[in-house]
């Protein structure tokens, strides 16, 4: 169920966050309830994913040690335990608002999607991780009934194209010698300075975006004040310490990995909410 992956449906909150419904007990009770429902569907797909890939990950160096590809775990066992999940977590989605549920039905079967066919298929891989991300905001938006800020999708979508490239690039690293193939088919049509321009172009594109919404007439008018531009320097070295672990370390492989064990990235994140809730609360 991979629960150390689930800090990434941390995205469901940033609607929340920046459309200052944080200090609204009912508003944060739904986002939580969205929040914990997300978590559950995911764990839905990573255990269909695990099923359908188990002899593909019995070659791959870390992944062997799955539960399902090492034996641990029963195939019939771990079927169940996903048709339950996404059972429960979208009757439950629906229940809590109808627009989120469709949200959530959504996601589950563009990971579907993605398990069966488009991981295979290069660009539109990373393309359907992005999209991942989009729906986590879309559903932290709907479930609280705000308007989804064009901004807000604009640096999801950037920042998660960004997250979906580096993962290729650790995970075409660790084939080394091997054929890429093996892993992933996408794989074998991607190299290193490919994905090394398209993270250099996604990290530059992240970066402006974020710093045009912080600067735009619209946000000042929207909060009230430009203050928001003093989160622009957590923002531009966070990328830039991603980068670092990417290019000097090889991770990347594991977003979630990176973001609950790096000291510096965890203080710049640390730091870079403390400077956005002073502002908008």
């Amino acid at each position: 169920m991979r629960p150390r992956q689930w800090v990434k449906n941390g995205a469901v909150l940033a609607a929340l966050v920046f459309a200052r419904q944080g200090d609204r007990v009912a508003s944060l009770l739904r986002a939580l309830a969205a929040l914990a429902l997300f978590s559950l569907l995911v764990s839905a797909v990573y255990l269909f994913n695990d099923l359908l890939d188990r002899e593909r990950d019995r070659l791959h160096p870390t992944k062997r040690f799955r539960p399902i590809a090492a034996g641990t775990v029963s195939p019939a066992l771990a079927g169940t335990v996903a048709c339950l999940l996404a059972a429960v977590s979208l009757g439950l989605s629906f229940w809590l608002a109808p627009r989120f549920g469709i949200v959530a039905l959504a996601y589950l079967l563009l990971q579907i999607a993605y398990s069966l066919w488009l991981k295979n298929l290069v660009l539109l891989d990373v393309f359907t991780i992005a999209a991942g991300f989009v729906l986590r905001v879309v559903a932290g938006a709907v479930v609280i009934a705000v308007p989804i800020s064009n901004w807000l999708y604009l640096c999801t979508l950037l920042l998660a194209l960004f997250l979906a490239c580096a993962k290729r690039r650790a995970e075409l690293l660790g084939v080394g010698e091997g054929d890429p193939a093996q892993q992933r088919r996408s794989l074998a049509h991607y190299s290193i300075d490919l994905l090394d321009q398209m993270l250099a172009i996604l990290a530059a594109c992240t970066i402006l975006a974020y710093a045009l919404y912080t600067l735009s007439s619209e946000t000042q008018a929207k909060f009230g004040t430009d203050a928001l531009k003093y989160t622009i320097p957590f923002v531009i070295f966070g990328i830039f310490r991603y980068l670092y672990l990417v290019h000097q370390r090889n991770q990347g492989e594991s977003p979630e990995k990176v973001l609950l064990t790096d000291a510096p990235l965890l203080i710049d994140i640390a730091a870079f909410l403390s400077v956005v809730l002073w502002v908008l609360y």
